[in-house]
């Protein structure tokens, strides 16, 4: 049965931040390991090495920071988990490295405060919530309300923080090395709100934001191990497997993950049809003789009828794209089981207990859909055809397991390695936001559109950082 909790929870409370050097310094000694092992040394494949283009940039940013001419967010993509150790292994090595040849002295430590989702604690468990804490993490709880106490605390360190602020404008990993997901304002709007609370302070520092690239890349493409997993899950989807090892090649691997992605939406589709009595629409692309085109039109239908069955649930609006959707229902699942206005769960009667888990479990069970839109959700039915890669495909493998994992039930999927990989990270050229204030100011919708416009300059710069 798919993990949900079963009885109501206390309300959600602030973490506030509470940066501590010594936490970081630890953090900084393991860092080569949990690269290596990711804290998992049974397994063979790892992070081998993290290259870094362009470094000396944001060595002359950190400069000028520290000199107090400059504040700057970090807009750093979100491909996968490892991105967070990613940019800690970027502060700690490859920076000091190009101060030392640039003859450049930068303070220690060489660190940022980063804004993170609070749902993490929830899943990893409370020392999660106390190590982001103590390495300067901000929690947002993002949802169809802003979450005005991280967002103040987030908007305070943007100009009053002795170390820059990181950001992801995804929001969520979207496991595609080479394909953008839809980006969130979060980090257009701090810029423009650090610009105004400089100058009510009339302080001189400029605000610009730094794109910074992330792709993942294997060391060898070891279409066995890949051919191994696709049987796996091709087991687990009840398709019959026989595939002899001569045949583990980019063509056999390609036609077996269309299968299975066909197995998969068909089980899925029967099951709203069934259980959920939703019509699935036919539009005339499943006509169509390319499967690619067909697979890509089903997996739009079955995301929108996923969302639909919880939003009708909770009578919300379908109100933006996937992304936006997945997020206001988070947050009103959220209220029916983390319950604001329950002081002390406690303190319940037997007949109020029992009706509040009652509430908090059927809730936990409605987002398992948006659960599962969230896994698939920039997934477009042509990454893969447009560029057949090893990199490409075992991407897509992997997300079709959290698929399954997520559907079995597992807490804490352990995604299979598929062989060594290296991490290119590209600094981009920094957006100025400074120079934009004059667009923003005036009015509201003067404001959303010059947030609109950073946001797609933003997207511009992060895309053409993929290789």
């Amino acid at each position: 049965m798919p993990q949900s909790i079963r009885q109501v929870q206390p309300r959600l409370h602030f973490i506030p931040p509470a940066f501590n050097p010594w936490v970081l310094r630890l953090v900084y000694f393991v860092l080569p390991l949990a690269l290596r092992f990711r804290l998992r040394p049974w397994l063979p494949a790892g992070i081998v090495r993290i290259e870094v283009s362009q470094v000396e940039t944001l060595v002359d940013l950190l400069q000028q920071f520290q000199a107090g001419k400059t504040r700057f967010l970090m807009a750093c993509r979100h491909v996968e988990v490892e991105d967070a150790l990613c940019g800690l292994y970027l502060l700690s090595r490859p920076v000091p490295r190009a101060a030392r040849r640039q003859g450049v002295a930068l303070n220690q430590p060489l660190h940022t405060h980063f804004v993170y989702e609070r749902g993490m604690p929830l899943w990893a468990g409370d020392w999660m919530g106390w190590l982001l804490s103590r390495l300067g993490g901000v929690p947002i709880h993002r949802g169809r309300r802003p979450d005005w106490t991280g967002l103040r605390a987030a908007r305070k360190l943007m100009t009053e923080g002795n170390l820059p602020l990181m950001l992801a404008p995804e929001g969520a990993t979207n496991g595609h090395s080479e394909q953008l997901g839809p980006l969130e304002p979060g980090v257009a709007q701090l810029g423009f709100w650090g610009v105004e609370d400089l100058q009510k302070a009339s302080r001189p520092e400029t605000v610009v934001i730094v794109p910074i690239g992330i792709q993942y890349r294997y060391v060898q493409a070891d279409w066995q191990r890949l051919s191994q997993l696709l049987s796996q899950l091709e087991r687990d989807s009840g398709l019959l497997t026989d595939v002899p090892a001569a045949k583990a090649d980019s063509d056999r691997c390609y036609q077996r993950l269309l299968r299975l992605g066909d197995r998969l939406l068909s089980e899925l589709e029967q099951f709203y049809r069934r259980f959920y009595h939703q019509i699935l629409a036919t539009p005339e692309l499943l006509e169509a003789a390319d499967p690619t085109v067909q697979l890509a039109a089903r997996l739009e239908i079955l995301r929108e009828t996923a969302l639909h069955v919880a939003e009708d649930y909770f009578k919300i609006r379908p109100r933006g794209n996937f992304v936006d959707r997945c997020r206001r229902l988070e947050e009103v699942g959220w209220t029916h089981i983390y319950r604001e206005d329950i002081a002390d769960v406690k303190t319940l009667s037997t007949l109020e207990r029992g009706l509040a888990d009652w509430t908090a479990e059927e809730a936990s069970l409605r987002l398992l859909h948006m659960r599962l839109v969230e896994s698939v959700v920039a997934m477009t039915g042509h990454y893969v055809t447009a560029k057949p890669s090893f990199e490409r495909m075992a991407e897509t493998t992997l997300i079709l397991f959290d698929v399954l994992a997520r559907i079995r039930g597992d807490k804490l999927p352990q995604r299979p390695r598929l062989g060594d990989r290296w991490v290119q990270m590209t600094i981009g050229e920094p957006i100025s936001v400074s120079d934009r204030w004059a667009s923003y100011q005036g009015n509201s919708r003067a404001a959303r559109t010059a947030v609109a416009t950073l946001t797609e300059d933003l997207r511009v710069a992060l895309e053409q950082m993929i290789q």
